[in-house]
Parts: structure tokens; C-alpha cells; sequence
């Protein structure tokens, strides 16, 4: 507790053995913008694919109809952009900083975007980070959106915290993988979630098997998948399995995410959107 605490706890966003009153952290959306519904992508590690899951949600999204944006709030690896084709484009505009829109019409906001040059690296503190992202929702003009898709960088430090904390997140999708850590990293993302009160919509297993070219069997590269084990056990109403796909990869490489095809997938986007 500080000298200078007045012990008014609506004033004071510090965490303290004091602290007797809930501290709103909730950040307002840009005013000329309206937002439906906010869907975080997460992840407990690294390198499971976690904004491929979110660039296919967005497409599915968009092929019901819907108006989409992305929010890439991975602001030290930053993705999305490439995956769509896009590069630069984001600038201030007479109502916040205007959003680079896809072919398809999802518009995109990323940290790739305002920066010079996309290759540097983004060398910033905790805080620094944490609020960048929430000038993304409050700074940008995201016009009229249904859905909006967070993709979050992976863990549940300063980033996950500032987005449950800040945004109106309906709900959360976790990306896993099958390896053999998959049930700590999955149960470390779907507890942050809800001690955030945050629904848990669905679980997605990336590069669950390979499809044999030449006689189309699924062969499990990475060991027999648990998607369904996991989702009875932490009473997760929605699964999907994601294969290794060369073709996925050069899609997104090429900034052609629009045209790639998941027939699982969409049927999966289907129930949780």
C-alpha cells in the first residue's frame, strides 16, 4: 500500500492486500465504431498455429455473410498481415487509424502495419506492449463490425491479461497440438480463460495427422490425437482437427489465406460464430 493511498479503490488501478473494490479495466471502443461479437484466439505456447486458427475464423466469418476484423495482438511476432497480403496501409484517418482491408473485405489491424520497416524488431517492455493493443480497439476505426477475431500471442502474460481484462471477449477458442505436453498447455489457457469468466467455445487441433497422398489415409505425425479426451474433460463444446498441409502453408506464404478451403474447419467456425 502506498503513503498516498487514499483507500478510495474506484480511483486506483494498483492491486493491493487493500484493495476492497473490483477496478474497471474495460476499455472503451473507438467511438466511431461498432463492434458485435469478440472472439480471442489462444494459445499456452508457441508455434501451434494459433493465428492460422485465427485467419481461417476470420474467412469462415466472412463466407456467412459477416462484416470481420482482425485484431493481431501478437505485437512482437506479428502475422496476420502477410497471411492476407497485406502490407503497410494502416494510417490516421479523421476518425482513428484506418485499418488495411483484405480482398474479401476483413479489415486488419497489426503492429506490421505502422512500422517502418516490418523486419525490425519490436523491443518493448510489458506495459509498453499491453498498450498498444488497447489502442488498437480504442484508437481504430474498425466502422461496423459482427465479429472480431483477437489473435493473441501465446501464454498468459501481460497481452492475454490486458485483452480479457480490456475488450468484451465473448468467448475463446484454444489451439493446441498433439504432442505430449498438449493437456498442460490447453489446461493452462482454458483456466486463464475462466478465471476471467470467459466461455471456452472450442478447441482446435492443429497438425493432427497427414493425409497420405496416394491412398488418403491419416497418418498421426505427431502421436494419436486427444481432442476429444480433452474437450470431455474440460467440458469444451466444440473440436476440430487440422492436418499438416503443405498447401495451407504456401497459401498463406502467397497472402492467398481467402482462398484456402476446410471443409472440418468451416463446419467447426459454423457452431461457435
Amino acid at each position: 500500500m502506498s503513503d498516498n493511498c487514499t483507500h478510495n479503490c474506484s480511483t486506483c488501478g494498483k492491486s493491493c492486500g487493500e484493495r476492497k473494490a473490483e477496478f474497471d479495466f474495460s476499455a472503451k471502443l473507438n467511438a466511431a465504431s461498432k463492434v458485435g461479437k469478440v472472439i480471442a484466439v489462444a494459445s499456452g505456447k508457441g508455434g501451434v498455429g494459433k493465428s492460422f486458427v485465427s485467419t481461417m475464423l476470420a474467412v469462415a466469418a466472412m463466407r456467412q455473410g459477416k462484416k470481420v476484423g482482425i485484431l493481431d495482438a501478437d505485437i512482437t511476432g506479428p502475422s496476420i498481415p502477410k497471411a492476407f497480403g497485406l502490407s503497410g496501409g494502416a494510417y490516421q484517418g479523421p476518425d482513428g487509424i484506418e485499418p488495411s482491408t483484405s480482398n474479401g473485405g476483413i479489415r486488419v489491424i497489426s503492429l506490421n502495419m505502422l512500422v517502418e520497416d516490418p523486419s525490425d524488431p519490436v523491443v518493448w517492455r510489458g506495459p509498453v506492449i499491453a498498450g498498444a493493443v488497447k489502442q488498437f480497439w480504442t484508437d481504430v476505426h474498425w466502422g461496423e463490425l459482427d465479429l472480431m477475431i483477437v489473435d493473441m500471442p501465446p501464454g498468459t502474460g501481460d497481452v492475454p491479461l490486458t485483452v480479457f481484462q480490456s475488450l468484451p471477449v465473448d468467448g475463446v477458442v484454444v489451439v493446441s497440438s498433439p504432442q505430449e505436453l498438449v493437456e498442460m498447455i490447453v489446461s493452462k489457457s482454458v483456466k486463464m480463460a475462466r478465471m476471467m469468466n470467459k466461455p471456452v467455445l472450442g478447441l482446435v487441433e492443429n497438425m493432427s495427422y497427414a493425409k497420405c497422398p496416394d491412398c488418403g489415409r491419416r497418418i498421426e505425425l505427431f502421436g494419436a490425437s486427444r481432442v476429444d479426451e480433452l474437450a470431455k474433460k474440460f467440458d469444451i463444446p466444440a473440436t476440430v482437427r487440422l492436418p499438416v498441409d503443405p498447401s495451407f502453408a504456401a497459401s498463406v506464404d502467397a497472402g492467398a489465406a481467402e482462398f484456402v478451403e476446410i471443409p472440418d474447419f468451416d463446419a467447426f467456425a459454423a457452431k461457435i460464430l
